[in-house]
């Protein structure tokens, strides 16, 4: 079972940038694994933010698509995600998962139920 410990949050004022990390432990390898950040506000449902398939395909959420940057470093066994131009909207607990596997469909990177490996969360804040 792939272990995941996110770090990188805080708060920022709108506009700024954070870069989250998510490091992969009790497994050899996560090239075999898809992998993708999702968050999750007060009172509202976990939704996908982006996501990296095992080709390094990715897929990004409507809203954060063009601001934020998912990577990964495979030898590092970490997962990054930048993000650029914060609005206090994006203002939640970030969250990385991991799958076994290549995605069947590429809305299948952007959505919680596709993922059972997940890590304990960072909260990011964006105050305006």
């Amino acid at each position: 079972q792939v272990q995941l410990d996110e770090s990188g949050g805080g708060s920022v004022q709108s506009g700024g940038s954070l870069r989250l990390s998510c490091v992969a432990s009790e497994v050899p390898s996560i090239n075999h694994y898809r992998m993708g950040w999702f968050r999750q506000a007060p009172g509202k449902e976990r939704e996908g933010v982006a996501g990296m398939d095992t080709n390094g395909h990715t897929a990004y959420g409507d809203s954060v698509e063009g601001r934020f940057t998912i990577s990964r470093d495979n030898a590092k066994h970490t997962l990054y995600l930048q993000m650029n131009d914060l609005e206090p909207e994006d203002t939640a607990t970030y969250y990385c998962a991991a799958e076994a596997g290549a995605a069947a469909h590429e809305w299948h990177l952007l959505a919680p139920t596709h993922f059972s490996n997940w890590g304990l969360g960072t909260q990011v804040t964006v105050s305006s």
